[in-house]
């Protein structure tokens, strides 16, 4: 993966995590049925096409992983105003989203630096009663190595020059 293409992806998944919050990770069982887990704490590295991102509560996907590592991130832009403004003018500015095919690795404790970025990212919404309940116990972590992506496209509203 050429570096402009991943400082592309990253600006996709980062518009579409602020729109919605989360990506969604996909993976199999040992029957090869597919379980979606909406993650909020996903990060990607700067330079490399790699990252992290906390494992607390997915009990499906902490099962999956143990046999299988392999698994598809999707990251959406859901924001009402890219849509509208896509729909209107009938052409997206950029892709709507894109899919990373990721092998992702064991559990390990956060360090220092892990447990920063998910304060800052949490920071606004901190003080919430539901922020209290389900983001106080960030401790582990889950890296992936990203082997492939594909962009989510819509016919005839893809731009024509490519990105």
């Amino acid at each position: 993966m050429k570096p402009q293409e991943w400082v592309h992806i990253r600006k996709v998944i980062a518009q579409a995590q602020k729109a919605s919050m989360h990506c969604s990770i996909a993976t199999v069982d040992n029957d090869l049925q597919p379980t979606i887990t909406p993650i909020g704490t996903l990060f990607l590295h700067d330079t490399s096409a790699r990252g992290f991102f906390f494992d607390s509560f997915s009990e499906a996907l902490q099962a999956n992983l143990s046999h299988h590592p392999k698994a598809c991130i999707q990251a959406i832009n859901s924001s009402s105003l890219f849509w509208l403004q896509s729909l209107y003018k009938g052409q997206f500015k950029d892709f709507p989203g894109i899919r990373l095919y990721a092998e992702i690795g064991d559990l390990r404790p956060a360090n220092e630096a892990e447990l920063a970025m998910v304060n800052r990212r949490i920071r606004a919404l901190k003080w919430t009663k539901g922020s209290k309940l389900i983001w106080n116990d960030f401790k582990n972590v889950r890296d992936f190595q990203v082997y492939g992506y594909k962009w989510v496209k819509y016919p005839y509203m893809m731009p024509a020059e490519s990105f």
